[in-house]
Protein backbone atom coordinates (compact mmCIF):
# COMPACT_ATOMS: atom_id res chain seq x y z
CA UNK A 1 0.00 0.00 0.00
CA UNK A 2 1.39 3.54 -0.74
CA UNK A 3 1.83 5.50 2.50
CA UNK A 4 3.84 8.27 0.88
CA UNK A 5 5.16 10.41 -2.43
CA UNK A 6 7.44 12.70 -3.15
CA UNK A 7 7.22 14.57 -6.27
CA UNK A 8 9.97 16.41 -7.84
CA UNK A 9 11.51 17.94 -10.92
CA UNK A 10 13.98 15.96 -13.11
CA UNK A 11 15.90 17.95 -15.00
CA UNK A 12 19.89 16.79 -14.97
CA UNK A 13 20.76 20.77 -14.08
CA UNK A 14 19.13 20.51 -10.65
CA UNK A 15 22.47 19.01 -10.03
CA UNK A 16 24.76 21.85 -9.17
CA UNK A 17 28.36 19.85 -11.32
CA UNK A 18 25.58 20.18 -14.40
CA UNK A 19 24.17 24.19 -13.62
CA UNK A 20 28.02 25.31 -13.24
CA UNK A 21 27.79 29.01 -12.79
CA UNK A 22 23.98 29.28 -12.45
CA UNK A 23 23.65 26.50 -9.94
CA UNK A 24 22.48 29.07 -7.20
CA UNK A 25 19.45 29.55 -9.53
CA UNK A 26 17.56 26.42 -8.29
CA UNK A 27 18.74 26.19 -5.06
CA UNK A 28 14.62 26.83 -4.22
CA UNK A 29 13.98 24.03 -5.64
CA UNK A 30 16.49 21.78 -4.28
CA UNK A 31 15.61 22.59 -0.73
CA UNK A 32 11.64 21.92 -1.82
CA UNK A 33 12.82 18.42 -2.71
CA UNK A 34 14.78 17.74 0.17
CA UNK A 35 12.50 18.54 2.27
CA UNK A 36 9.40 16.42 0.18
CA UNK A 37 12.31 13.43 0.65
CA UNK A 38 11.59 13.78 4.39
CA UNK A 39 8.30 12.71 3.88
CA UNK A 40 9.39 9.85 2.49
CA UNK A 41 11.86 8.91 5.25
CA UNK A 42 9.60 9.37 7.83
CA UNK A 43 6.69 7.22 6.76
CA UNK A 44 9.21 4.62 7.39
CA UNK A 45 8.22 2.37 3.83
CA UNK A 46 9.28 -1.17 3.04
CA UNK A 47 10.03 0.04 -0.59
CA UNK A 48 11.05 3.21 -2.41
CA UNK A 49 10.10 2.92 -6.29
CA UNK A 50 11.95 5.62 -8.08
CA UNK A 51 9.01 6.58 -11.07
CA UNK A 52 10.56 8.79 -13.92
CA UNK A 53 10.23 9.67 -17.87
CA UNK A 54 12.30 7.20 -19.90
CA UNK A 55 13.10 6.36 -23.77
CA UNK A 56 12.94 2.58 -23.13
CA UNK A 57 10.19 1.72 -21.19
CA UNK A 58 9.99 -2.11 -22.69
CA UNK A 59 12.77 -2.55 -20.17
CA UNK A 60 12.56 0.34 -17.70
CA UNK A 61 13.28 -1.87 -14.83
CA UNK A 62 16.50 -0.87 -12.84
CA UNK A 63 17.37 -2.96 -9.77
CA UNK A 64 19.04 -0.75 -6.76
CA UNK A 65 22.53 -0.17 -7.60
CA UNK A 66 21.78 0.44 -11.34
CA UNK A 67 24.47 3.26 -12.36
CA UNK A 68 23.51 6.99 -13.72
CA UNK A 69 25.67 9.39 -15.37
CA UNK A 70 25.49 12.75 -15.86
CA UNK A 71 29.12 13.04 -17.82
CA UNK A 72 26.42 13.55 -21.36
CA UNK A 73 25.23 16.77 -19.54
CA UNK A 74 29.37 18.20 -19.02
CA UNK A 75 29.71 17.14 -15.45
CA UNK A 76 31.90 14.08 -14.40
CA UNK A 77 29.41 13.32 -12.26
CA UNK A 78 28.27 9.58 -11.76
CA UNK A 79 25.26 7.51 -9.12
CA UNK A 80 24.25 5.15 -8.20
CA UNK A 81 20.23 4.23 -7.12
CA UNK A 82 20.26 3.83 -3.50
CA UNK A 83 23.83 2.99 -2.63
CA UNK A 84 25.69 6.64 -3.29
CA UNK A 85 28.47 7.47 -5.69
CA UNK A 86 29.51 5.32 -8.61
CA UNK A 87 32.57 3.26 -8.22
CA UNK A 88 33.83 -0.28 -8.62
CA UNK A 89 31.50 -3.44 -8.40
CA UNK A 90 28.96 -4.45 -10.32
CA UNK A 91 24.52 -3.42 -9.90
CA UNK A 92 22.90 -5.46 -7.77
CA UNK A 93 19.76 -8.01 -8.70
CA UNK A 94 16.41 -6.50 -8.15
CA UNK A 95 12.63 -7.24 -8.55
CA UNK A 96 10.89 -5.54 -11.58
CA UNK A 97 7.95 -2.87 -9.80
CA UNK A 98 5.24 -3.90 -11.92
CA UNK A 99 5.69 -7.69 -13.14
CA UNK A 100 7.52 -9.20 -10.09
CA UNK A 101 10.10 -10.88 -12.06
CA UNK A 102 13.77 -11.20 -10.83
CA UNK A 103 15.64 -8.17 -12.68
CA UNK A 104 19.30 -7.91 -13.10
CA UNK A 105 21.45 -5.74 -15.43
CA UNK A 106 23.97 -2.81 -15.68
CA UNK A 107 21.87 -0.50 -17.89
CA UNK A 108 22.20 3.32 -17.56
CA UNK A 109 19.83 4.54 -15.62
CA UNK A 110 17.69 7.22 -17.69
CA UNK A 111 18.35 10.78 -17.03
CA UNK A 112 15.25 11.06 -15.12
CA UNK A 113 16.22 8.53 -12.38
CA UNK A 114 19.93 9.65 -12.24
CA UNK A 115 18.39 12.85 -10.79
CA UNK A 116 16.16 10.72 -8.49
CA UNK A 117 19.31 8.87 -7.73
CA UNK A 118 21.32 11.99 -7.10
CA UNK A 119 18.85 13.17 -4.45
CA UNK A 120 18.69 10.00 -2.52
CA UNK A 121 21.94 10.32 -2.19
CA UNK A 122 22.47 14.16 -1.54
CA UNK A 123 19.64 13.45 1.46
CA UNK A 124 21.70 10.26 2.72
CA UNK A 125 18.32 7.37 1.79
CA UNK A 126 18.82 4.97 3.93
CA UNK A 127 15.43 4.01 4.98
CA UNK A 128 13.97 1.07 2.74
CA UNK A 129 15.28 -0.60 -0.10
CA UNK A 130 15.28 1.25 -3.82
CA UNK A 131 14.15 0.42 -6.88
CA UNK A 132 14.12 2.56 -10.54
CA UNK A 133 11.20 2.18 -13.31
CA UNK A 134 11.07 4.29 -16.16
CA UNK A 135 8.00 5.36 -17.53
CA UNK A 136 7.62 6.10 -21.65
CA UNK A 137 6.39 9.80 -21.97
CA UNK A 138 3.61 8.20 -24.80
CA UNK A 139 2.13 5.55 -22.08
CA UNK A 140 -1.25 5.50 -22.39
CA UNK A 141 -3.04 6.63 -19.22
CA UNK A 142 -4.51 3.65 -18.19
CA UNK A 143 -1.81 1.30 -18.35
CA UNK A 144 -0.06 4.24 -16.12
CA UNK A 145 -2.38 3.86 -13.52
CA UNK A 146 -2.37 -0.32 -14.03
CA UNK A 147 1.42 0.08 -12.94
CA UNK A 148 0.93 2.07 -10.18
CA UNK A 149 -1.65 -0.18 -8.47
CA UNK A 150 0.74 -2.80 -9.08
CA UNK A 151 3.31 -0.98 -7.71
CA UNK A 152 1.08 -0.13 -4.34
CA UNK A 153 0.82 -4.02 -3.72
CA UNK A 154 4.03 -4.88 -3.72
CA UNK A 155 4.60 -4.25 -0.04
CA UNK A 156 2.82 -2.86 3.28
CA UNK A 157 4.61 0.09 3.02
CA UNK A 158 5.33 1.40 -0.34
CA UNK A 159 6.79 4.90 -1.26
CA UNK A 160 7.52 7.03 -4.36
CA UNK A 161 9.37 9.18 -5.88
CA UNK A 162 7.61 10.73 -8.85
CA UNK A 163 10.38 12.86 -11.26
CA UNK A 164 9.32 14.93 -13.81
CA UNK A 165 8.59 18.28 -14.97
CA UNK A 166 5.32 19.65 -16.43
CA UNK A 167 5.41 22.16 -19.74
CA UNK A 168 8.63 23.12 -21.43
CA UNK A 169 6.38 26.39 -22.88
CA UNK A 170 6.16 29.13 -20.89
CA UNK A 171 7.73 31.49 -23.12
CA UNK A 172 9.89 32.32 -25.74
CA UNK A 173 12.97 31.13 -24.95
CA UNK A 174 11.38 27.97 -23.31
CA UNK A 175 12.57 24.37 -25.14
CA UNK A 176 9.01 24.28 -26.33
CA UNK A 177 8.45 27.66 -27.34
CA UNK A 178 5.16 29.83 -25.50
CA UNK A 179 2.02 27.81 -25.87
CA UNK A 180 -0.69 29.97 -24.64
CA UNK A 181 -1.89 26.58 -23.40
CA UNK A 182 0.92 25.67 -21.15
CA UNK A 183 0.24 28.32 -17.82
CA UNK A 184 -3.02 27.24 -17.43
CA UNK A 185 -2.16 23.30 -17.91
CA UNK A 186 0.68 24.04 -15.31
CA UNK A 187 -1.64 25.40 -12.96
CA UNK A 188 -4.30 22.36 -13.01
CA UNK A 189 -1.52 20.12 -12.28
CA UNK A 190 -0.15 22.45 -9.64
CA UNK A 191 -3.72 22.04 -8.12
CA UNK A 192 -3.86 18.69 -8.81
CA UNK A 193 -0.74 17.65 -6.73
CA UNK A 194 -0.65 20.03 -4.40
CA UNK A 195 -4.55 18.46 -3.37
CA UNK A 196 -3.44 14.97 -3.85
CA UNK A 197 -6.39 14.88 -6.23
CA UNK A 198 -6.12 11.72 -7.79
CA UNK A 199 -9.17 11.83 -10.35
CA UNK A 200 -7.58 15.35 -11.69
CA UNK A 201 -4.73 13.15 -11.89
CA UNK A 202 -5.64 10.61 -14.08
CA UNK A 203 -7.73 12.62 -16.25
CA UNK A 204 -4.47 14.64 -18.09
CA UNK A 205 -4.78 14.80 -21.18
CA UNK A 206 -1.88 12.40 -23.04
CA UNK A 207 -1.88 14.66 -26.13
CA UNK A 208 -1.65 18.29 -24.76
CA UNK A 209 0.47 17.28 -22.24
CA UNK A 210 2.95 15.49 -25.51
CA UNK A 211 2.25 19.22 -26.94
CA UNK A 212 3.76 21.06 -24.24
CA UNK A 213 6.71 18.84 -23.93
CA UNK A 214 5.55 17.66 -19.89
CA UNK A 215 7.53 14.76 -19.13
CA UNK A 216 5.85 14.30 -15.58
CA UNK A 217 1.99 13.08 -17.25
CA UNK A 218 2.51 9.31 -17.15
CA UNK A 219 4.59 9.15 -13.82
CA UNK A 220 2.30 11.48 -12.43
CA UNK A 221 -0.45 9.08 -13.36
CA UNK A 222 1.51 6.30 -12.51
CA UNK A 223 1.30 7.97 -8.64
CA UNK A 224 -2.46 8.23 -9.23
CA UNK A 225 -3.23 4.71 -10.02
CA UNK A 226 -0.54 3.16 -6.96
CA UNK A 227 -2.51 5.69 -4.34
CA UNK A 228 -6.10 5.19 -5.14
CA UNK A 229 -6.87 3.38 -2.09
CA UNK A 230 -3.85 5.40 0.15
CA UNK A 231 -6.24 8.45 1.33
CA UNK A 232 -3.14 10.99 1.17
CA UNK A 233 -2.91 14.15 1.72
CA UNK A 234 -1.37 16.68 -0.37
CA UNK A 235 1.13 19.64 0.03
CA UNK A 236 2.50 21.65 -3.42
CA UNK A 237 6.19 22.70 -1.77
CA UNK A 238 7.51 24.00 -4.89
CA UNK A 239 6.26 25.75 -8.45
CA UNK A 240 7.91 27.89 -10.62
CA UNK A 241 9.24 27.87 -14.02
CA UNK A 242 12.49 29.23 -14.80
CA UNK A 243 14.11 28.83 -18.18
CA UNK A 244 10.28 28.37 -19.45
CA UNK A 245 10.12 24.93 -18.18
CA UNK A 246 7.49 24.76 -15.25
CA UNK A 247 8.97 22.95 -11.89
CA UNK A 248 6.83 21.54 -9.78
CA UNK A 249 7.42 19.71 -6.20
CA UNK A 250 5.05 18.05 -3.75
CA UNK A 251 4.53 15.51 -0.80
CA UNK A 252 1.95 13.23 -0.17
CA UNK A 253 1.34 11.63 3.48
Amino acid sequence: MLVAAAVCPCPPVLVPEVAAGAAPELDTARAACADALGVLAAARPDLLVVVGPAEQPGRGVFPQGSRGTFRGFGAEADVRLGSGAAGGGDAVGGRDAVSGRDVADERELPPSLAVGAWLLERTGWADAPIEGLGVGELLEPGRCVRAGREIAGRAARVALLVMGDASACRTLKAPGYLDERAAPFDAEVARALGAADIAAIKALDADLASQLKAAGRAPWQVLAGAAEDADLGGALLYDDAPYGVCYLVAAWS
